[in-house]
């Protein structure tokens, strides 16, 4: 007989363990060891159940029994931080906890892992998660407060992204101390997604490791691992939090987009539409009213889908950037409109609130309105990096290149792996330096923000502005050729249409930069 799981196979009678049609080599000792926690995957093996079985009842010290026990994950593409496969609970045991089926010698299929028979609840009609209590690696008991106030703290900060379900926190702590299969978890607690995770102290140092799965198929989205000095724990607590949420949150929705795009068109809904326009909105003329279409489809079948209407605002403003407005005037007042009724619709929800914040800062001008509604996002949720962002960016039309570079930053320290947060936020750096004569300073963000979008217009103007000013006039010419190449309209006389900065002044020596680089009038 032999136990299959993921895509390995151990062969107990044969004393090989496969990944594929490749053998995978090991020690007698930890062959023995995978075999005797696959054979009792049904229950927690103790430290002396191991010692008397693999050892014979020999002395070994916890060191020891870590080392071979991370070699064996590791043998299976396993580690002492992920513990897909074998976990380590606590001050009870081990357990491998991977989906296994045996298999006879005729490859008929035996048995698989037996599960209790739990009925599953139905998953939400948007993202849901559970946050599940990470595990104490640490011989440390008193590490077991910090691991749940991380928990605690990443769960508080999920359930403030209004498109977000998440199980609360009572719910996911009677998972503490369980070795509990992933797509069981899923089922019990009808969600899409689990994050799981561990802390480990070190001498003096603590070290948190996370992964994001998918509890319907078991596939990793995502993993990472934090670590800094015991004796900042509580900034380590946070940090850690604002980390996770960054990075998670955008990958949730990438999901729940590639999902939605999967639907068969009959059985869309007002969420689904709008996913798929978020697939769909990006810097151009065709693809920005494909998702303008989206958008407005969502709000008809939802007209309280705040979410809805300030994208359709955002597809305004970018339609307004890329001077393929039909009527501005019309267009703009609809977009305001829009952005009007994100706000109103989405009082407590940022991402309404950031998104038409910002569309009546660009389409309108209503700067004031703009940054209360912006300030109001960054209260409600401030770990959205997208708001950050955006707030750098209101930032600088308003003539506020310091708090601008503020915003900039900490939408970066957020979502640092983002590449759409990338190239937009050093745009928005790149602006601020430029406001604050730092010329040099703003070519070196243009520049980084064009190579991580060379389409990016917005950073070709500036990148042309900043050599310009600075005295540059070849590679300030050449830039403005490559920006009437991406916008053969842009002209010295709807320049504003792009760059609507609030003071007459910030915008004269924007135009006159790009002027002497060779904008037309």
């Amino acid at each position: 007989m032999r136990y299959l799981f993921e895509d390995y196979a151990l062969d107990p009678d044969r004393r090989e363990l496969y990944r594929g049609a490749n053998v995978v080599p090991v020690a007698p000792q930890v062959f023995d060891l995978l075999d005797y926690l696959i054979r009792n995957r049904e229950r927690v093996v103790s430290k002396d159940d191991l010692i008397n079985t693999i050892w014979h009842g020999r002395s070994v010290s916890d060191a020891a029994l870590t080392t071979r026990l991370n070699v064996a994950r590791s043998a299976v593409g396993d580690s002492g931080d992920v513990q897909r496969l074998i976990k380590t609970l606590p001050r009870k045991g081990f357990r491998f906890i991977g989906p296994v089926r045996e298999e006879g010698r005729d490859g008929a299929v035996i048995a698989g892992n037996r599960e209790p028979e739990t009925p599953a609840l139905a998953v939400p009609d948007k993202p849901s998660i559970a946050v599940l209590p990470f595990a104490n690696l640490s011989s440390d008991p008193e590490q077991e407060y910090f691991a749940d106030g991380v928990v605690e703290d990443i769960t508080m900060a999920l359930s403030l992204f209004r498109w977000l379900f998440v199980i609360a926190r009572n719910s996911s702590f009677t998972y503490k101390g369980r070795a509990a299969d992933v797509k069981q978890v899923g089922r019990e607690l009808g969600v899409r997604y689990v994050l799981e995770g561990s802390v480990r102290k070190a001498g003096n140092r603590v070290r948190i490791a996370g992964q994001l799965i998918d509890a319907e198929t078991g596939a990793h989205l995502w993993a990472d691992r934090f670590e800094g000095p015991i004796e900042d724990m509580f900034d380590l607590q946070d940090e850690v939090t604002s980390s996770v949420v960054g990075a998670i949150a955008p990958k949730l929705q990438h999901e729940e987009i590639k999902r939605a795009r999967r639907k068969p068109t009959a059985n869309l809904d007002a969420y689904d539409y709008y996913l798929r326009g978020l697939a769909k909105a990006r810097w151009t003329k065709d693809a920005n009213s494909e998702a303008l279409g989206l958008f407005y489809k969502a709000i008809e079948l939802d007209p309280h889908l705040a979410c809805a209407y300030g994208m359709a605002a955002w597809c305004h403003v970018r339609r307004k950037a890329l001077s393929c407005m039909n009527d501005q005037a019309l267009e703009s007042a609809e977009g305001t409109r829009l952005a009007r009724r994100a706000v109103d619709l989405g009082a407590d929800d940022p991402f309404a609130l950031c998104m038409g914040a910002y569309a009546l800062a660009f389409l309108s001008h209503e700067f004031d309105d703009a940054a209360a509604f912006m300030d109001r996002a960054l209260a409600v949720n401030p770990n959205l990096a997208r708001a950050w962002m955006l707030s750098a960016w209101l930032r600088v039309w308003m003539g506020e290149p310091d708090l601008a570079l503020e915003h900039a930053a900490h939408a970066m320290r957020l979502s640092p792996r983002d590449p759409s947060m990338y190239y937009t936020t050093h745009g928005a750096m790149a602006y601020a330096h430029f406001l604050a004569s730092r010329y040099d300073l703003a070519l070196g963000c243009a520049e980084q923000a064009v190579r991580d979008n060379p389409g990016f217009l917005l950073s070709i103007c500036i990148s042309a502005a900043s050599n310009a000013v600075a005295g540059r006039l070849e590679p300030a010419e050449r830039a403005m050729l490559r920006a009437l190449e991406f916008n053969p309209d842009l002209r010295l006389s709807n320049l504003s249409d792009l760059a609507p900065f609030r003071r007459t002044e910030d915008f004269a020596i924007f135009a006159r930069a790009l002027r002497d680089a060779g904008l037309p009038a």
